[in-house]
């Protein structure tokens, strides 16, 4: 008897999947993947999900929501000061998932795995009678002993955050509110600017390793920042205080601002920034900030720890606490 031909699925795997394969991923042709860390370098693992209609808008560029799915997992990895080694993917399509879609969400993919160094591992695909699930696994290697987690920040740590924060929380609201977002008056670099930060993270992996060096408590910001900051001081077992005027934003964040100041709850507690926030040893700051600089990376002191309640975080604006009313995104 002849062999029997591929299955659909095999072919699918085969012409859109298999290039995007890794070293220990055996061509994807079995169930496992084989990792082995550098030498001196323990593993560090994360996971994040995308469902369209959620967390990405059905019309979004098949190529950007792929890319977004896996830097929102190399955000966390760097956070953690870890260099990426590959992914695992999970797919659940639905059956009115087009061939043309697919192909563009792979070349994004493709893209990033090699812009990153970060190829795939393996993964699983399945249908659905619900919307488009896209789930990455990442796995990624931090030298032993030198990964910052939530629960190492110490009363007296500066709080710090890399790039600018809020652009994504109101890159979203000028999608879903174009009347509001027309009032801001922004330029068209303004408006592109804030609509890129939303559909297409940028994880600092550049300064993995500085944040390895001198962080004591790392996480990235992807919630909102207070709530985020809420959930490593909680881990930490500890307070903090941040001042409103210290928090970095871009030249459209403070265009918008300007016009509609109400946006300082969603610039704060609006999520989606993939930016680093750390707490470090205030004798690290200086030199920390220089490093990150001398890799085009801007970092900003917003506050400090303190012993207290455990999670509690006081907003401090004009020298008077900001009440906000939620300070993260919810996903239950």
């Amino acid at each position: 008897m002849s062999a029997r031909p591929p299955s659909a699925e095999d072919e699918f795997v085969a012409r859109l999947i298999r290039p995007l394969a890794g070293e220990g991923a055996f061509d994807l042709k079995d169930d496992v993947a084989r990792i082995i860390p550098p030498r001196g370098h323990e593993l560090v693992v994360t996971v994040d999900a995308i469902v369209v209609g959620v967390h990405a808008f059905p019309e979004d560029p098949p190529d950007l929501v792929s890319r977004k799915a896996l830097r929102m997992n190399l955000s966390d990895i760097a956070a953690k000061g870890a260099k990426p080694l590959g992914f695992l993917l999970t797919l659940a399509l639905p059956e009115t998932t087009d061939q043309a879609w697919l192909l563009r969400f792979f070349e994004g993919l493709k893209a990033d795995c090699e812009s990153f160094a970060c190829p795939l591992l393996g993964g699983d695909t399945t249908r659905t009678p619900g919307p488009l699930t896209i789930s990455i696994a990442l796995i990624g290697a931090a030298r032993l002993g030198r990964m910052p987690t939530r629960l190492d920040a110490r009363p007296g740590d500066f709080i710090g955050v890399t790039g600018t924060i809020g652009d994504a929380a109101l890159g979203l609201i000028q999608r879903r509110e174009p009347e509001r977002a027309a009032r801001w008056k922004l330029s068209t670099a303004e408006r592109e600017h804030l609509a890129s930060r939303y559909l297409l993270p940028q994880p600092r992996t550049a300064i993995a390793e500085i944040v390895a060096r001198h962080a004591r408590a790392a996480m990235d910001v992807s919630d909102g920042l207070v709530g985020d900051l809420e959930r490593l001081c909680r881990a930490s077992d500890l307070s903090a205080r941040i001042d409103v005027e210290q928090v970095p934003l871009s030249a459209a964040a403070k265009t918008a601002l300007a016009v509609d100041p109400a946006l300082m709850e969603n610039i704060l507690g609006g999520g989606d920034d993939y930016e680093v926030l750390l707490t470090l040893d205030s004798n690290s700051w200086a030199r920390f900030v220089a490093e990150c600089q001398a890799k085009g990376m801007e970092a900003t002191r917003i506050g400090e720890t303190v012993a207290g309640e455990a999670g509690e975080v006081r907003v401090m604006r004009d020298g008077r606490e900001f009440a906000l009313r939620h300070s993260a995104f919810s996903h239950l």
